[in-house]
């Protein structure tokens, strides 16, 4: 369901929620995804949201939309979205984290060690 409360669009959301199903690999390249009416009635929001869900989705070529078929996974649209999360990820995500680090006085060394114990904890 929506978050209706929260500063990003309904209509980002379910774009959102779209490039999380394709990178998790539930929906693979060349699979069709649930129709807009379909998604509408899913997500409890107006078709109209998820057509601007859509058209963002084909914009960044995430999704094709075959006239009278439906909407396709597109091909390298895992590819674009992991560039695009890592992207977000750079610009948003690190410049708080070395805030914080800096803020905490914690080196890059501490981290990394942080980090290769996550990893063995992860792998386990």
């Amino acid at each position: 369901m929506m978050e209706f409360n929260q500063p990003k669009g309904i209509y980002q959301q379910i774009a959102d929620q779209v490039r999380e199903r394709i990178a998790g690999g539930e929906w693979a390249v060349g699979e069709r995804i649930p129709s807009v009416r379909e998604m509408a009635v899913t997500m409890g929001v107006n078709p109209n949201t998820v057509t601007r869900s859509y058209q963002t989705l084909q914009d960044g070529e995430i999704i094709d939309n075959r006239r009278g078929i439906g909407y396709f996974v597109a091909e390298k649209a895992r590819e674009r979205i992991m560039k695009e999360l890592k992207t977000e990820f750079i610009n948003d995500e690190l410049p708080r984290l070395f805030r914080l680090m800096r803020k905490l006085d914690m080196g890059v060394e501490e981290l990394v060690s942080l980090y290769e114990d996550y990893q063995g904890e992860d792998l386990a």
